[in-house]
């Protein structure tokens, strides 16, 4: 996490901004009065001084919930072994029963969602059913493959819930109504949802206080970064709660130039040490040198000297039976002998 930076506001200036907004959205005309109320939602949107290197997604607890109790919230869960996937239904019923869980409308396990919502169509009618995902957070990095990409463009991607965690009413209940903020790497704008215009000004009040404090906690970049903060709905323009000091422009541009200069330094001392690491000295030079000569591995001898015996073995009786054959007489010469020896 980074180095927590406080963003100080005037409580009394956020009071009356969202006490203007109120009043902005009742001088509406009576046309859309049918809207108002619980079906406009508020939301803060931060300026950065800067783009983050990268996204975030940071996760907002809000004193007061933010969603309407007749929001239908779908579950996607695991397969369980050795059982069907209405069985797995039934077991994820009965479990949520069990803890206290009722805000949940629809459990779909994961071997559901591939088979029967394989379709386009069925995506977009699964997406428009729910205002709201949530997935078991074994299965969620599997969700994505099946899901498509119009859960994640209307933001509506499914968030994770342990459903092992011993006080799943709590976790289920944080996730539900408290709200998230995703910080892009390709702009410097970011919009957290903190209610709606059914809630009172002291409600969104402590929202707004909580919000602004959690992101100012999570936010992965060093320096005072956030430049602007406004306060708005779906319709109105941007009422402003913070404006950040010129100063903390000059305060950032000083810290890139000395992490810049920081990591100059550092590349400077690895290649010197490199550069000095690859000089040679006479010592090893020296050292070196009878290395150079190449030398009669022992072996060799062997393996000549053994070669060597060989051949004269193979060639010894060669020879040798020669020579009884030369000194072997013939029989035809032992007969012509005895023939002279003994004349007719």
């Amino acid at each position: 996490m980074a180095n927590r930076v406080e963003i100080p506001f005037d409580k009394a200036q956020v009071k009356k901004a969202v006490q203007a907004l109120q009043a902005f959205q009742k001088s509406k005309s009576k046309a859309d009065v049918s809207l108002l109320d619980e079906a406009h939602a508020i939301s803060l949107l931060f300026t950065l001084w800067k783009i983050p290197k990268k996204a975030q997604t940071i996760r907002i607890p809000l004193p007061h919930g933010q969603r309407l109790d007749t929001d239908e919230v779908c579950l996607f869960t695991r397969d369980e072994p050795h059982m069907t996937s209405d069985q797995t239904q039934r077991f994820y019923k009965r479990l949520l029963q069990e803890k206290g869980v009722n805000n949940i409308a629809e459990i779909i396990p994961y071997s559901v969602l591939k088979t029967e919502y394989k379709p386009h169509e069925a995506k977009r009618r699964l997406l428009g059913n729910y205002n709201m995902f949530l997935s078991d957070e074994r299965v969620r990095r599997l969700l994505s493959s099946h899901l498509g990409k119009h859960f994640y463009q209307r933001k509506k991607e499914p968030l994770c819930v342990n459903l092992q965690s011993k006080n799943l009413a709590r976790d289920v209940h944080r996730v539900i109504q408290g709200t998230s903020m995703k910080v892009s790497n390709r702009g410097c704008c970011c919009m957290a949802r903190i209610g709606h215009h059914g809630m009172t000004t002291e409600q969104l009040t402590e929202n707004i206080e909580a919000a602004i404090q959690t992101v100012a906690a999570k936010l992965n970049m060093k320096g005072p970064v956030v430049k602007l903060i406004h306060l708005k709905n779906e319709s109105s323009v941007g009422l402003p709660l913070y404006v950040s000091n010129l100063n903390h422009l000059t305060e950032l541009e000083e810290a890139d130039i000395s992490a810049k200069t920081l990591q100059k330094e550092r590349a400077q001392a690895r290649q010197a040490k490199k550069a000095k690491d690859a000089e040679p000295t006479g010592e090893k030079e020296e050292e070196k040198i009878p290395m150079l000569v190449p030398i009669e591995t022992p072996r060799k001898k062997p393996k000549l000297e053994n070669a060597s015996k060989e051949k004269l073995q193979e060639k010894a009786p060669k020879t040798a039976a020669r020579k009884k054959a030369r000194k072997a007489p013939n029989k035809r010469a032992l007969a012509r002998l005895q023939s002279k020896k003994c004349p007719k």
